[in-house]
């Protein structure tokens, strides 16, 4: 039935456009952890205008956020096994929702596991920060480079390549920060350093979180007005 009717939209001159599930795939892919954020947000209302950190599990783990940023109003809403587009595509209850004044963001690990290019995920952070900006041009965001994980080494060119791009990305967009934690989590050899991560060589543990938070305290992301 579908083909005829892409025949008869051809015969009158007209174009077609195959539906597509793709956005409303990761609202059904992570419609238990939405709901989750729901109801802490019924039980815990979160404050408008806090940092809010976001993006894959390497956040959602992060257990230690409060006390490394003890004087910060912070909101974690990670979901792990998310790429960049399910944050773009969940912006509404992930992002707006909040009003947040900063956000630090980490995502891009599963995309390249998933066969993305480099040049792919750069747009897409590129399409989420614009997202983001179109409606809260006054929110800074700050991108955390994607880690070298021992698991995912085969993938260190193209992880490279990835945070190179965002870099540059980041420098030339206002209100766009890049947090170098690539280079501080390698070895003298340059390789990275297993005892930064859990048993499955993938996930942080809390010496590696530790490094992040060091690297973004002296960042000077943090905006004082979130201080306490």
């Amino acid at each position: 039935m579908q083909k005829l009717f892409v025949v008869v939209l051809l015969f009158l001159g007209l174009s077609f456009v195959e539906p597509s599930s793709g956005a409303e795939a990761p609202a059904i892919r992570y419609a238990k952890e939405l709901d989750a954020f729901k109801q802490s947000d019924r039980t815990n209302p979160p404050p408008s205008e806090a940092v809010l950190f976001l993006g894959s599990s390497s956040i959602r783990l992060w257990k230690t956020l409060k006390t490394d940023f003890p004087k910060t109003t912070l909101l974690n809403r990670g979901f792990g096994g998310s790429i960049i587009t399910d944050s773009t595509t969940l912006i509404d209850p992930l992002v707006f929702a909040y009003n947040p004044r900063q956000i630090v963001f980490y995502a891009g690990d599963n995309d390249i596991a998933q066969g993305k290019s480099a040049e792919q995920v750069s747009k897409d952070f590129s399409d989420f920060e614009q997202a983001v900006h179109a409606k809260l041009p006054k929110t800074s965001i700050l991108f955390i480079s994607i880690k070298p994980s021992p698991s995912r080494w085969k993938l260190e060119n193209t992880v490279k390549e990835a945070n190179r791009l965002i870099q540059q990305t980041c420098q030339n967009r206002p209100n766009l920060r890049y947090l170098d934690v690539f280079s501080l989590m390698l070895n003298a050899d340059g390789l990275p350093k297993p005892e930064l991560f859990v048993a499955d060589q993938l996930h942080l543990n809390n010496s590696g979180y530790q490094i992040w938070a060091k690297a973004l305290r002296e960042s000077l992301f943090l905006d004082p007005v979130h201080s306490k």
